[in-house]
């Protein structure tokens, strides 16, 4: 009798696996509401994602961080910016707290296999990268895009050298499709062998460098000159011109991705079954100067475009009706907790967001008094150092409150999207009882966040799941070098690393200007490099003559030899929090530049 209740027991729990609807999450990168042709976009035709709009529920005052990091934390944490420690795109300000658990996270814990294939941006070292935080299959790029500080030296979104699975490993095609064509095959495994999942689809197409495919942008080359030809476009400048045809490119790309994802889905059985989630995680970067869907703003700005994105949710086999158009007041912080109901997951994590199962599910309305906080550290353009009144401090008056048609911003503008959607008229003085109330909701919001908002999170040193590591100067503490072209034009800046020694013990610290795979000595420049899709710019010689480094109460400096790519220095270090400082030194014994790169190692 054993064996029959053996193999009963293994068929409830295969049936039970199977019952889980499936879980995709699409969310591509500075594409904005208005890039979609259902929404009225005068040149660019996204065919496949309009049949996913008409095929799903979509909330049309759905709202993210007006830049991507922000959104990409919240999103997986179902907690606002302020409080999950991820609240700007570089300078240190990226990283979520490892004590949240993430959607990958709970997924896991409820029996799916979770992957990730894109763009993570949420930190690049242990303890914050996607295999730290819940995802069991992961291919993605570090930080903001690629061709960032710490991506692969010269990658550039063609035949590129990813992370796969802790590794890099190197991949034919254009990096959209790779991520596409990764993720479908990963899908169709994890069917097979009739395992529910969860996949995390972060594109990171759209966002510069645009840099495509030819053959997509001598196709929408034709449809901007036929759209410029009949008025529909106003000429522009060459340089801005070319951008917008290879972004509106990019795009075009992601579509013909969804409709080869969605015809995999159907072929091996997974389309009824699956709930796909579709959002972008800003406002647009282009829109404004050619369609701004009847808003003002883009992205990194607190107006209606800078944050107001498309939100559609299909499941053809699932519990949420026709679909439709689903109005009021809705966040990215709340699609956890929605598939948290919807996925019949068990978790007791508490979130910021609202469940929106029940305006899915039936005809019930989003609460129509329920009122909003957007806020996110700016961008330290400008700063040389960390500093205290940086712009990537969060502050109270960075935040934008709203409610209904209200938008409060700064605490100094209100504007009424009824009678003034394009945010041109301040009506604040006006309307005082409106403002005092909305102010009211952000003075409580801030006294729950405000000493937490910029407690800096640390990257953790020598522990066993990253040894040796590299570090970059993208996590330098309210300075921003986020970009490999920084690198090359020598960006004169520096700063410090927030770090927690794990163990005891003695530690290598090798300092560079250069990353290792570009075989460049500290003092050396390089020329410009053709790439499939342009050209990297010429790196400019530093005069580098000693190179310094402290770290807790250890100090050091050394010279510089001839053709040297690096200076390594080793010290005894003790298990807590330190920071980390580097300096190049010029022969005239002036500072100039922090070491971009570092690399680790516990010995």
């Amino acid at each position: 009798m054993k064996l029959p209740v053996l193999f009963f027991l293994i068929f409830i729990s295969t049936a039970l696996a199977a019952a889980k609807p499936n879980v995709i999450v699409l969310m591509t990168d500075d594409q904005g509401y208005p890039e979609l042709s259902v929404h009225g976009n005068p040149v660019l035709e996204t065919p496949h994602l309009d049949r996913v709009h008409s095929e799903s529920v979509r909330f049309t005052d759905f709202h993210v961080a007006p830049m991507c990091t922000p959104t990409r934390g919240q999103l997986l944490t179902g907690v606002d910016a302020a409080r999950n420690g991820a609240i700007n795109v570089s300078s240190g300000r990226t990283l979520l707290r490892p004590e949240l658990p993430t959607m990958a996270d709970i997924f896991q814990a409820n029996g799916y296999s979770t992957g990730i294939f894109g763009k993570w941006h949420l930190g690049d070292n242990y303890p914050f990268r996607p295999q730290d935080r819940g995802f069991q299959e992961t291919l993605w790029f570090p930080s903001s895009h690629i061709n960032s500080v710490p991506d692969v030296w010269e990658n550039d979104y063609f035949e590129d050298t990813y992370m796969r699975n802790g590794e890099r490993k190197p991949y034919k095609g254009y990096c959209t499709d790779v991520f596409f064509e990764e993720a479908s095959q990963w899908i169709s495994e994890k069917v097979e062998s009739n395992e529910p999942f969860f996949v995390y689809l972060p594109t990171n197409a759209p966002h510069s460098p645009y840099w495509v495919p030819k053959e997509y942008t001598d196709a929408m080359t034709e449809k901007v000159t036929e759209a410029e030809k009949k008025g529909i476009l106003k000429e522009r400048a060459p340089i801005k011109r070319n951008n917008l045809i290879k972004y509106l490119a990019m795009i075009k790309n992601i579509d013909d991705n969804v409709g080869r994802l969605d015809e995999k889905l159907k072929e091996i059985g997974a389309y009824d079954d699956t709930i796909f989630v579709f959002l972008t995680d800003n406002g647009s970067t282009l829109a404004e100067t050619y369609y701004p869907a009847g808003m003002r703003g883009k992205k990194t700005q607190l107006w209606e475009g800078g944050h107001r994105v498309p939100c559609f949710i299909r499941w053809p086999n699932g519990s949420i009706g026709e679909p439709r158009n689903v109005g009021g007041l809705t966040q990215v912080q709340d699609l956890l907790p929605t598939l948290n109901t919807l996925c019949d997951l068990k978790t007791e994590t508490t979130f910021d967001g609202s469940d929106l199962s029940p305006s899915l599910k039936s005809e019930t309305p989003v609460d129509p008094e329920r009122m909003l906080v957007i806020n996110y550290s700016r961008m330290p353009i400008g700063f040389e150092y960390p500093a205290p009144d940086s712009p990537s401090i969060m502050t109270r008056e960075m935040s934008g409150v709203l409610w209904k048609r209200w938008r409060l911003l700064e605490d100094r503008e209100l504007y009424d999207l009824e009678s003034d959607p394009l945010q041109q008229k301040n009506v604040i003085t006006e309307n005082p009882d409106i403002a005092t109330k909305m102010r009211n909701h952000l003075d409580e919001w801030w006294s729950e966040v405000k000493d937490i908002a910029n407690e800096p999170q640390r990257i953790i040193v020598g522990n066993e799941a990253e040894n040796p590591m590299m570090l970059t100067a993208c996590e330098w503490l309210d300075v921003f070098i986020d970009q490999q072209k920084q690198v090359r034009r020598a960006d004169l800046k520096n700063g410090w690393w927030e770090l927690d020694i794990e163990q005891d013990g003695t530690y290598e610290f090798e300092l560079r200007r250069w990353p290792r795979e570009s075989g460049l000595a500290l003092t050396a420049g390089c020329s410009s490099t053709p790439i499939t899709d342009g050209e990297l710019e010429e790196g400019v010689a530093l005069d580098i003559a000693r190179a310094r480094i402290q770290i807790g109460k250890f100090r050091q400096m050394k010279p510089v030899t001839d053709g040297a790519e690096s200076v390594t220095f080793t010290a005894k270090l003790f298990k807590g929090h330190k920071r980390l400082y580097t300096w190049f030194i010029d022969s005239n014994n002036q500072s100039v530049v922090g070491a971009y790169y570092v690399y680790v190692r516990k010995l």
